[in-house]
């Protein structure tokens, strides 16, 4: 498949993309709402002449989050774009940085949408976040000679597969990206193969492990659990929860209970639209069960917190114990491990992590990180932990090790945008 037929299938699949949309405004009413900015039609008022990055969905959002705000820094000239696709990571860029950035909806990837967007904006760099790859876009930017860097890359050896299954889209598109700053030399060989210029490719890590912790994080936590009177509780988390998980987690929940009658789970789901059936299926399993968007106390009754907030993971890692990280029960690729181990929290996982090896290979090589698949063994793992302090303790020392070991990424980053700033 080339460029040109792509374009024709998208056009022609436009009415899927309309109920897929409508579909998911069902749960999600926010995908209703400014359904023109994805076609680049009324747009909201954006200063042109600066950087337009583009993040995904919330995790890339946060990801990026360290590098918009040191632009911001270094180029206080420059107007920064923040473009999405989803309505929590437009909530998310918008409680990260207000009116400090520009924000819009990325406009599908049609001709047309992409080049009125491009020439509303007239970025002098454009900043794609991970693997987030839009031909017609990057196609655009090279039309009018806008410099494109893929940041943070990454690419798993099945979407390297699923890539190269479409050579003829994939290899002029790879092949117009400025600097594809790559976070293993793994990912970038398979960039290398797939069509990227060797030259153009540059092993700088992954910008994850600067992640910068609040230093009033944990005090502000600490406050709160004595406020709760939950000091001398067993608490743990289960973050990034997604459908198919939470009946594990609450499983494992029940046996811990069963042991440590006053443990307090903290269950997070990924999405918001999920908020209300996980609040659902904690009352079905007769779980005493507290929302924290209603601010109720947690007493000395409560068996679950249900993290139904947004921008609060971290504050809800500083809370806990033990932090399991979701989306790796079922195959979803798993979630930032590197936020619970910068806490100094034990790390536990399930298998599926496909979409972290790099990082999961180092926590797990350096003792931080114990990877479950079931309940019984999630509630095993969990009760070693707080019965062995000293083990709970060395796992938290050697996640912050590997933090430590590995930064530097942001800098490097940043310095290969400066260059094709110039």
């Amino acid at each position: 498949m080339n460029r040109h037929l792509y374009t024709l299938l998208f056009h022609l699949g436009l009415p899927l993309v309309g109920l897929r949309l409508f579909l998911r405004s069902r749960k999600a009413p926010a995908y209703a709402r400014r359904i023109g900015e994805r076609f680049a039609s009324g747009l909201p008022v954006l200063e042109p002449g600066g950087i337009w990055v583009h993040a995904v969905s919330v995790g890339e959002s946060i990801a990026a989050a360290p590098m918009v705000r040191a632009l911001l820094e270094r180029h206080p000239e420059l107007p920064i774009t923040i473009t999405c696709m989803t309505p929590t990571g437009s909530e998310r860029i918008q409680a990260l940085f207000g009116d400090r950035v520009q924000h819009c909806y990325l406009p599908y990837d049609l001709p047309w949408a992409a080049g009125r967007f491009l020439d509303r904006i007239r970025p002098k760099l454009a900043v794609i976040m991970e693997t987030e790859l839009w031909p017609n876009h990057i196609h655009q930017c090279a039309k009018r000679g806008i410099p494109v860097a893929l940041a943070n890359a990454r690419l798993s050896e099945r979407s390297a597969r699923g890539y190269a299954r479409f050579a003829g889209l994939t290899r002029p598109m790879l092949g117009e990206l400025s600097w594809l700053a790559v976070q293993t030399e793994v990912e970038a060989e398979r960039f290398r193969q797939l069509g990227a210029r060797p030259e153009r490719v540059t092993v700088t890590g992954s910008i994850k492990f600067d992640l910068h912790i609040d230093p009033t994080l944990t005090e502000r936590a600490t406050a709160l659990r004595a406020e709760w009177g939950i000091d001398g509780r067993p608490v743990w988390i289960a973050a990034s929860t997604h459908a198919g998980e939470d009946e594990i987690v609450l499983d494992a929940h029940r046996q811990l209970l069963d042991r440590h009658p006053d443990a307090l789970l903290i269950l997070v789901p990924r999405h918001p639209e999920r908020f209300a059936g996980v609040h659902e299926l904690c009352r079905q399993r007769n779980f005493a069960t507290r929302r924290r968007s209603t601010g109720e106390t947690v007493d000395g009754q409560t068996q679950v917190l249900l993290g139904d907030t947004m921008g609060e993971l971290l504050f809800l890692y500083a809370l806990a114990d033990l932090a399991f990280v979701g989306g790796s029960l079922v195959a979803n690729g798993g979630h930032n491990l590197l936020e619970p181990a910068a806490l100094g929290k034990p790390v536990l996982s399930g298998p599926h992590l496909f979409n972290f090896l790099e990082i999961a290979a180092q926590l797990r090589e350096a003792g931080a990180l114990l990877e479950v698949e079931e309940a019984p063994a999630l509630a095993e793992a969990l009760l070693r932990l707080w019965a062995e302090p000293a083990s709970a303790q060395s796992m938290s020392d050697a996640g912050l090790s590997v933090l430590r070991a590995n930064q530097g990424a942001l800098e490097r980053l940043l310095g290969g945008l400066d260059r094709l700033l110039v």
